[in-house]
């Protein structure tokens, strides 16, 4: 299997300036409505984007993997020039629906990601997408907070969600070598996500039991280390299935996970639950 360590090696790559090593991010995105409600959330999104704009290497490009894309026989890349902004909700005020993220693709990057990255489950070619997908709210309910003059090229990779756990790890292991010529590897999702469970009204510190005993399990693995440990979660048994009744808000922690090395100590923030049955943990890695 054709792997990205071999940076050099890869054409993808040569179109991309040599970069301090990017960060990787996993994300809680939690309500759409966090992307326009002056909260505690979507004030530390703020936060980071001020942060990694102000650094000596600024990203030149962001790779996203949000929950809300999922294939099935394979990994789509987005390939437009102009991704649209997807509003895949609903029951939500106008002015969410309103929002909108011009952020513009890479259509030439897409190509050159799509031939180098290989599925693990055959060594495959990931496909693109020009025309069908763009940006969800996975995506920009985050980025549209953390850079918000929507000016770094943007791409969103599905989750073949046929696919085992292991697998998504592996191909966020694919993505390391990225990180080094200035992309931003982001997961957007959650790492408890129960909508059925939710109690509205409920502050960031109350959660059901069974939320925090899956989030604090979580929480060691990647403290410790031990980021492997993350695609077996299903081992957990019936906390992971209160934690996820469905599992692919878990799945972008196994990609941006990946994306990490051992060197790249974490540092957690939002940490805290909407409605009792969603974490807002959140990592940086690097």
């Amino acid at each position: 299997m054709t792997s990205l360590a071999d940076a050099a090696a890869l054409p993808l790559l040569q179109s991309l300036k040599p970069s301090p090593r990017m960060p990787t991010l996993f994300v809680g995105h939690g309500s759409p409505m966090n992307a326009i409600e002056d909260n505690a959330w979507r004030r530390s999104w703020q936060s980071l984007g001020a942060e990694l704009l102000a650094r000596e290497a600024q990203p030149q490009l962001i790779l996203c993997i949000s929950a809300h894309w999922l294939t099935r026989g394979g990994w789509q890349i987005t390939g437009m020039a102009k991704p649209k902004t997807i509003h895949d909700f609903g029951g939500f005020p106008p002015a969410l629906f309103e929002q909108q993220y011009p952020a513009p693709g890479a259509p030439a990057v897409a190509s050159a990601l799509a031939r180098d990255l290989k599925s693990p489950t055959d060594g495959r070619q990931l496909g693109v997408d020009a025309d069908v997908w763009g940006l969800d709210h996975g995506s920009w309910s985050i980025l549209k907070p953390m850079f918000p003059q929507a000016n770094i090229p943007v791409l969103q990779l599905s989750m073949d969600y046929a696919r085992p756990p292991a697998e998504h790890y592996a191909l966020g292991q694919q993505l390391h070598a990225l990180r080094d010529r200035g992309v931003l590897i982001v997961g957007s999702g959650n790492i408890v996500h129960n909508l059925r469970a939710m109690r509205p009204g409920t502050g960031p510190n109350d959660a059901y039991e069974w939320a925090a005993e899956f989030d604090t399990l979580v929480h060691e693995q990647i403290k410790t280390g031990h980021l492997d440990t993350l695609q077996n979660f299903q081992a957990l048994g019936a906390v992971a299935k209160q934690a996820h009744p469905t599992y692919e808000h878990y799945l972008p922690l196994l990609y941006a996970a990946g994306a990490a090395r051992s060197a790249d100590a974490p540092r957690f923030f939002n940490t805290g639950y909407q409605g009792a049955a969603i974490s807002m943990q959140s990592i940086v890695w690097g």
